[in-house]
């Protein structure tokens, strides 16, 4: 199985670089804000412009920049941007107007020490189920989670890290989310098909992660006792997750909550109509960095598929399959490194789609069960790549490094431990004969 372009190695030598420089950096010094992550971005996308590659077409200095610019500009980018701009306000507003505070006041007050992670957890997955966002869902929690550790001792990479994987649980398995819609699409399957396979291989990892959440180390003791509750605060919050279950989409949902936010923050006096255009504003100021490394980010991808880098990685990885188990590995990795690559797991499975569904026609693989490697893998590791958007915008509000919140993101390394288990003991649904055999079995 080969891709018709075989493309250049040369086409990723942009982000090899960046990633041995990010990661060399931290590892030497201890610390990975010593290499900020705008400055290694930047470094990698300006090498990206003068590397040559010997099956990328010739091209003036000022002819890349556009073709860099376009990447930048690419729609999906631009929507992130604006989500983070959202993320940013609503997080301030939340704060100014004790929505984030009530929040915590009553989950501290309801549920037992131990439950306290289960349930941001759970919540999480509820939302970003409902919004069919990852991004939605950690911009609307973090500013929960980082209360709840605040008030309980427990580490803001351990609560963040939990917020993500939530959030990366509906981007895997909503019926509206951008990723099973690519997924389904390319291998064209019904969204229900894919969801009823796709649960099966990430249930156990929902399951552990609640459970070792539960049994995680809580001193009561350091739990502060919590604050006066006003229902009235929680407005901007059911807001954002009534309309979410309404179908209504991210922007005008975060939008809607977060000028509720600043009605109530008006209403009680916690700060007047002129400074809460300054809440809003410091809000947002806060994701600036954020929405020009995803600009940066975008650019980089668009000068790495011009140089032939993402072509070589779908090429090597789709040529040498030869068995049924070593198809679904080859898909699993194909999605995988093309997100890392990219960082956005939609345009991954997009890019991969057509030529997963070659393989599993050739392999006889269920479309139900390659549409649901395609989504499982690619949100995983989008849920533990640094410089991805879910951990940008949770660093970012928490004040630290991306890199110190990935080995807690637990339910995201589940999920490809439990994506492996499966391609390995072919449950559920194995090949596309024996589900015809099931089938025609009940009929008779």
């Amino acid at each position: 199985m080969k891709s018709k372009n075989q493309g250049s190695f040369m086409g990723l030598m942009p982000l090899v670089i960046f990633l041995i420089l990010y990661f060399s950096m931290g590892i030497i010094t201890g610390d990975f804000n010593n290499m900020p992550l705008m400055i290694g971005i930047f470094i990698a996308s300006a090498i990206s412009l003068f590397i040559k590659s010997p099956v990328a077409e010739k091209k003036t200095f000022v002819e890349k920049v556009e073709i860099f610019t376009k990447g930048g500009g690419e729609s999906t980018l631009i929507l992130m941007v604006i989500i983070y701009m959202l993320a940013g306000a609503f997080y301030k507003v939340a704060g100014a107007m004790h929505a984030t505070e009530t929040v915590t006041n009553i989950g501290i007050s309801i549920l037992p020490a131990n439950m306290i992670l289960p349930g941001l957890f759970v919540i999480g997955c509820v939302l970003s189920f409902s919004m069919g966002t990852s991004m939605g869902t950690v911009a609307a929690l973090m500013p929960i989670a980082i209360d709840i550790a605040s008030k309980t001792g427990v580490s803001l990479a351990l609560v963040s890290g939990v917020v993500v994987g939530g959030a990366m649980f509906g981007d895997n398995l909503s019926f509206i989310s951008d990723t099973t819609i690519a997924a389904t699409t390319t291998q064209g399957i019904a969204m229900k098909e894919k969801f009823k396979a796709n649960f099966l291989m990430v249930l156990p990892a929902v399951i552990i992660t609640i459970v070792a959440l539960a049994f995680w180390p809580m001193d009561k003791a350091n739990i502060m006792t919590p604050g006066a509750i006003n229902l009235v605060n929680l407005i901007p919050y059911v807001l954002i997750i009534g309309l979410s279950l309404g179908g209504m989409h991210v922007i005008p949902a975060m939008t809607i909550s977060v000028l509720s936010g600043v009605a109530v923050g008006l209403f009680h006096g916690d700060f007047t109509f002129v400074e809460s255009f300054g809440v809003v504003h410091e809000g947002m100021t806060w994701m600036q960095d954020m929405a020009v490394i995803a600009v940066f980010v975008g650019g980089l991808v668009a000068m790495m598929k011009h140089l032939g880098g993402i072509d070589w990685l779908l090429a090597k990885l789709s040529k040498n399959t030869k068995t049924k188990k070593g198809a679904e590995f080859s898909m699993a990795a194909l999605v995988s490194l093309v997100d890392v690559a990219t960082t956005n797991n939609t345009i991954a499975i997009i890019a991969v789609g057509p030529i997963a569904k070659d393989i599993s026609e050739e392999y006889d693989i269920t479309p139900q069960r390659t549409a649901s490697i395609l989504d499982l893998f690619s949100s995983a590791f989008n849920g533990l790549t640094p410089y991805a958007g879910q951990l940008l915008t949770a660093g970012a509000l928490a004040g630290i490094s991306p890199v110190s919140i990935m080995p807690f993101v637990w339910y995201s390394i589940l999920m490809v431990v439990f994506g492996v288990i499966s391609i390995l003991v072919g449950w559920p649904y194995g090949t596309a004969k024996k589900v015809e055999e099931k089938i025609e079995n009940k009929l008779a």
